[in-house]
């Protein structure tokens, strides 16, 4: 039992150091969010519930079959009459019944028009569907490099966390040989304690963005960490001729939808407005005359609105002004899409330059640190030069994350504003 009970133990310890060390990477969070995030899910069921119209507006090409049937029993015949002198009584009970079939052959192009645009419809709910994709990856993304850079300024303050300790035991040795004041020794323990408060605030960051994370792309735990690689990365190549990647955006392609639904609905305006004629066939059974009695027959109609067309050729003319202003509309957004691609590129540019300044700043403010260090030593520089040369290193190392992940973030906004 013992050895059972150790086992376990030890299996729980393992199982627990696994957890812990789980790590993901960009990919893994992103096709996550695409698979569980609420928004993703809800717009595929968009996409199944305009997949479903568009069938339901096929089965308009189809025959109309209906059924009817009817029994009744009147308090005296419906039909009376004198033959002779002899008042005659009929229709008192009966039973009537029967099936038919309607064809539409001409309604003015609703049938046709109404399954193009049920078919429109759809594609408007696919593309809505990528637009909600590119917002949940972006989200998603967002919070991956907002932990990655919390967890890279974890790796700066447990660095200068060691550097201060060892300044604190050359200077403790300092004030012990009467070669340093007291006053020195304070000042490195208090930038210690600084120190040691920034750690608590990235650790209680880090711990409410990995809860978010979790929640957002439906993670099953929320122990983990992330995998990254924040080497330069070259962002030349995505550069798009931006009036050729217009056409490839979801956002332009939509704004194409909303003119051919508002050019579908103008003549589904029309239609409703001309003449609808329709065929069809019929069987009939009914024993009115206390006789059954059976036949089928045929029938054609026509339905001409003639009333109608007087308030119907305002529908036609508000129609078509919807259809002008959604190419309007269509013209003044595309546009404003090509502006915002070039400012998201602009964007990049920035973002990639201050991560060069930034880097240069971590190997200046590096060798200002060791310069400082070496003064100090030497009896050449006060001990406050040399905490703030530490503390502008660690300012240029936090700014260094901080830049390289907005330009992650830059990235990703110009390659979804040119549609890759």
């Amino acid at each position: 039992m013992k050895k059972i009970i150790a086992i376990i133990a030890l299996y729980t310890v393992c199982y627990d150091i696994v957890v812990a060390q789980r790590a993901y990477t960009l990919e893994q969070i992103l096709d996550s969010a695409r698979h569980n995030n609420i928004a993703v899910r809800s717009a595929r069921q968009s996409v199944e519930a305009a997949s479903q119209q568009r069938k339901e507006a096929f089965t308009k090409y189809f025959p109309n079959i209906s059924g009817t049937g009817l029994w009744f029993n009147a308090n005296k015949g419906m039909a009376e009459t004198d033959i002779m002198g002899m008042s005659v009584s009929m229709l008192k009970n009966g039973t009537i019944a029967g099936v038919s079939a309607t064809q539409p052959v001409f309604a003015g192009g609703q049938i046709i028009n109404g399954n193009k645009l049920a078919k429109v419809g759809e594609e408007v709910s696919r593309l809505q569907l990528q637009l909600s994709e590119n917002e949940v990856e972006k989200t998603a993304e967002q919070y991956y490099w907002q932990m990655v850079s919390l967890q890279e300024k974890m790796k700066t303050v447990n660095a200068v966390e060691s550097l201060l300790g060892d300044i604190h035991k050359d200077v403790d040795v300092a004030v012990r040989a009467g070669l340093a004041l007291r006053n020195d020794l304070l000042q490195v323990e208090l930038r210690q304690n600084d120190v040691e408060s920034q750690k608590l605030r990235l650790q209680n960051g880090i711990s409410v963005v990995r809860l978010l994370m979790a929640q957002y792309c439906g993670l099953r735990d929320t122990a983990f960490v992330l995998r990254s690689d924040t080497e330069a990365v070259p962002v030349t190549a995505l550069h798009q001729d931006h009036r050729q990647a217009l056409q490839t955006t979801p956002e332009y392609q939509l704004l194409g939808k909303q003119v051919e639904a508002a050019n579908l609905q103008h003549k589904l305006e029309i239609g409703k407005n001309l003449p609808t004629v329709a065929v069809g066939a019929g069987y009939n059974y009914h024993n009115l005359l206390d006789n059954n009695h059976t036949f089928g027959m045929l029938f054609a109609t026509v339905n001409v609105p003639i009333s109608d067309w007087w308030g119907g050729s305002h529908a036609i003319k508000r129609k078509k002004i919807a259809y002008q202003q959604a190419l309007e509309q269509r013209d003044d957004n595309a546009q404003l899409l090509v502006i915002r691609m070039q400012k998201a590129w602009n964007d990049v540019t920035e973002a990639q330059q201050q991560l060069v300044i930034a880097q240069r700043s971590i190997e200046q403010a590096e060798e200002n640190l060791r310069i400082h260090r070496d003064y100090y030593r030497a009896g050449t520089c006060k001990m406050s030069d040399l905490l703030e040369a530490q503390l502008l290193y660690q300012q240029a190392c936090d700014k260094h994350t901080d830049a390289y992940a907005d330009l992650q973030n830059k990235l990703l906004e110009y390659r979804q504003s040119t549609g890759q």
